[in-house]
């Protein structure tokens, strides 16, 4: 339960609070059996002071003025991390018949003009994909900076950052996904945090079911794979079905295999049958038969089969090299991905302009990469480029310098989700001429629990050196702390421990287990020689 001041909000008017259960977080909020196999309805009586709105994760809610009382229900059994309060300064409107943001009054018109119509046409195409959307209304609170995560798909109001409001790309596919998760991972649950694949991974299908982009799913595929050669290939956290030990938070296994990998392999199912439409035909009724319960992965392998008998006799989950059981149990990347060769007319300029960058002589190459015009890219397409420029990196002084003068003025115009990139290359190749920016980022998002420094500082701590580094950290830590606690500015003491930060932001360490030390710091020759950022992974919960 995380209570904010004021001024942690954008209005700086009212104290705000809310909660996020994902995954065994709830246990803190109220007595319950904090896994996903267990799944009940529930009711609650909030008291709260004039002025103050209160919403919950229910299908029914009523408000007594005079008493200052809210009461939910409801009506539809789900998961304890499903259950979710949030009170504030906030205010309704309407954007679809069964669908209404809720923002603070600064942020309200924004959030609407970006979201009015288009809640429905998603709903209405997940609907004739997938059967009836069962939880009634589809309402969207956009939180205070200091939300730690990008989105969480709670039944009937999903939570969101404010921030995302700055990408209408970032912010559509996110959205999609949480009303994809309305039938994958709300109806139809993991029984165990162990295979949270069969929530992401087929929200993540879902999601590019309702608008499919061949850009979005080729930069998260190649965030995946610059997540395996991180990691290694025999790295455990890349199964689907994970081993989770004892003392382990589930959220530390949260990562791009969970969403990526598990979209794969949910991909080729839907291949195996020959037919997408066919597959959301199984789909559905496999939505209609486990509604409100909680499966494990059998129970969709079993399902697949049973619906379609002749991929039975064909042993399908046996075929050499692709095994249903090698996909689930063994390490490593997909056993197959999909063909994304229809969207190389987007991928293309970013692997032209990035050639360019790293071709010799720089005078040539800068001049011919100063003509190709990023402002006209789309979101996806910049983060992609600037992606390629930070696995580059270190790169020659001189290349940077063109870099910064040719890019840095029309980056710093554009939304953070391209900013936070740039800056990690400025900090990565030691850049000190635009160490400035680096700092007015860090002050501007010194409250945002995503965007948070340390992912901007913590890239360039090796090579910066102790003497760099306490400098950019001092600064940091002079600032006043605004943020919640988990991205405020923790005690200098030396080169970093990079962090490796799962889709909804959790620090799992740099082999995916949950840190005992304070986060993100490890003296001398424990820390690693690599570094894996915020970049790689920001994508929605």
């Amino acid at each position: 339960i995380w209570w904010l001041d004021p001024e942690l909000t954008y209005g700086s008017a009212k104290p705000f609070v809310f909660t996020q259960g994902h995954s065994v977080c709830n246990r803190s909020f109220f007595p319950c059996f904090d896994t996903p196999a267990v799944k009940c309805t529930y009711s609650a009586v909030v008291k709260a002071p004039s002025g103050v709105q209160v919403l919950m994760s229910a299908t029914q809610s009523t408000y007594v003025e005079e008493e200052g009382v809210y009461r939910f229900h409801m009506e539809h059994p789900v998961p304890a991390y499903l259950v979710a309060l949030v009170a504030g300064d906030l205010q309704p409107a309407d954007i679809g018949p069964r669908s209404r943001v809720w923002a603070e009054p600064c942020l309200l018109p924004t959030a609407t003009s970006k979201l009015s119509g288009a809640v429905e046409q998603w709903l209405s195409a997940a609907e004739r994909l997938y059967g009836p959307y069962l939880w009634g209304r589809y309402d969207i609170v956009f939180l205070p900076p200091s939300f730690p995560i990008v989105a969480m798909e709670n039944p009937c109001l999903t939570f969101i950052i404010s921030s995302i409001l700055e990408s209408d790309e970032f912010l559509v596919i996110d959205v999609i996904h949480e009303v994809a998760h309305s039938w994958f991972g709300n109806a139809v649950t993991n029984a165990t945090w162990e295979e949270m694949w069969l929530s992401e991974g087929l929200a993540t299908y879902a999601q590019r079911r309702i608008t499919f982009t061949c850009l979005e799913t080729a930069f998260r595929l190649d965030a995946l794979h610059r997540q395996m050669k991180l990691l290694g290939e025999d790295s455990p956290v890349s199964k689907l079905q994970v081993k989770l030990e004892p003392g382990v938070n589930p959220s530390h296994l949260m990562n791009l295999f969970t969403y990526e990998k598990g979209y794969c392999f949910v991909y080729y199912l839907s291949q195996l049958c020959g037919d997408p439409q066919r597959f959301d035909d199984f789909l559905r009724a496999y939505v209609e038969k486990y509604k409100f319960t909680s499966v494990v992965a059998q129970d969709l392998l079993d399902s697949f089969l049973a619906f379609f008998p002749e991929l039975k006799e064909q042993s399908v989950d046996c075929r050499a090299g692709l095994e249903f059981e090698r996909w689930l149990n063994a390490t490593g990347p997909p056993l197959a991905e999909p063909d994304l060769s229809q969207g190389s007319s987007l991928t293309r300029p970013v692997e032209a302009l990035f050639q360019l960058w790293t071709a010799e002589p720089l005078e040539q190459a800068a001049a011919s990469a100063s003509a190709i015009d990023i402002s006209k890219w789309r979101t996806f397409q910049t983060a992609l480029f600037l992606d390629r420029l930070l696995d580059g990196s270190p790169l020659p002084q001189d290349v940077v310098m063109s870099l910064s003068k040719c890019y840095s003025s029309l980056l710093d115009s554009m939304n953070a989700e391209i900013r936070i990139r740039w800056l990690q290359i400025v900090v990565r190749n030691d850049y000190y001429p635009d160490l400035h920016r680096v700092r007015r980022f860090l002050e501007s998002q010194q409250t945002s629990g995503r965007l948070c420094p340390r992912p901007v500082v913590k890239p360039g701590a090796e090579s910066w050196g102790l003497t760099a580094g306490r400098a950019l950290w001092g600064r940091l830590s002079s600032l006043r702390p605004k943020g919640h606690w988990i991205p405020r500015p923790v005690p200098w003491q030396g080169p970093c421990r990079p962090s490796l930060l799962g889709r909804g932001g959790e620090d799992v360490g740099a082999g995916g287990a949950a840190a005992d030390s304070e986060p993100g710091l490890l003296l001398g020759d424990e820390a690693p020689s690599s570094a894996i950022s915020l970049r790689d992974v920001n994508v929605s919960a």
